[in-house]
């Protein structure tokens, strides 16, 4: 497989490489620890809706160039922006991305090369799995500069790392290392540098060979419950879908067979 390579080159926004079921996004900014500009997040948008229109597209796996996964956003875009009623409406360009990510319906994985800062710990976080070096380190600065963080974001801290770790990270600003990222929850699995691509590998192996229907179906109403908001008719819906759909003929066909399931 061609992994998506840590090399620095020209800058440029994000990069997509499909290579079979898998589609991997790499940031690409170098230079800059790959901190996103406002053309960046137009660009991530575009590929989020290329990646969903491809039906052989069955996981993705978002990565950095350089030592580090992400800068996150640009802070003089953040603090020049003049508010409008479309702004208010539909928030921030960035969170409306991370917002974006995390419903993507094919599962993600967060390749974390090296450390993430800022609002991309929120982008990784909207990841479903993340996978970093044990070199990557974190740190969530908005006390320091006087921001307070948009309520989708602090909600996605909450629920996938709790009350107690969001109040650290948001109010402390202060960094955590890689091992302390894993305690908390906030890593799926750390590695060595040289072990990342093998472990990446594996895992977006085993999810591009899962059902893929009904692994959207799932994401959705655990992202949905996660936030409070469950569509328990749509929910019920999905699951009595499944138990006459194609998946799962194939899948009790396959566990018959003991062989592994053709989706």
């Amino acid at each position: 497989m061609q992994h998506a390579t840590d090399g620095v080159e020209q800058a440029s926004t994000p990069i997509l490489v499909c290579h079979g079921a898998r589609a991997t996004i790499r940031l690409n900014r170098p230079r800059h620890l790959n901190r996103l500009q406002p053309d960046d997040l137009d660009a991530l948008m575009e590929l989020f809706g290329r990646i969903e229109a491809d039906p052989a597209i069955r996981v993705v796996v978002l990565t950095g160039t350089g030592r580090a996964f992400s800068a996150g956003y640009d802070l003089g875009s953040i603090a020049t922006r003049t508010a409008s009623e479309q702004e208010e409406t539909a928030g921030s360009a960035f969170e409306a991305v991370v917002n974006r990510l995390e419903d993507l319906a094919v599962p993600t994985i967060c390749r974390l090369n090296g450390g993430v800062y800022g609002g991309s710990t929120d982008l990784a976080l909207a990841c479903d799995f993340r996978i970093g070096v044990d070199t990557a380190e974190m740190f969530m600065p908005a006390a320091r500069l006087g921001l307070h963080y948009y309520k989708s974001g602090i909600s996605r801290y909450v629920s996938r790392l709790g009350a107690d770790n969001a109040k650290r990270l948001f109010l402390t600003a202060q960094k955590i290392d890689a091992s302390e990222m894993l305690r908390i929850g906030y890593l799926t699995a750390m590695v060595p540098a040289e072990a990342l691509d093998e472990e990446v590998d594996r895992l977006a192996a085993l999810l591009a060979g899962n059902a893929p229907v009904a692994m959207r179906g799932m994401k959705r109403t655990i992202n949905e419950i996660a936030r409070g908001k469950l569509d328990e008719a749509a929910a019920d819906q999905r699951a009595r879908d499944s138990m006459r759909g194609a998946e799962i003929k194939e899948g009790v066909r396959a566990f018959a067979e003991k062989r592994p399931p053709k989706f």
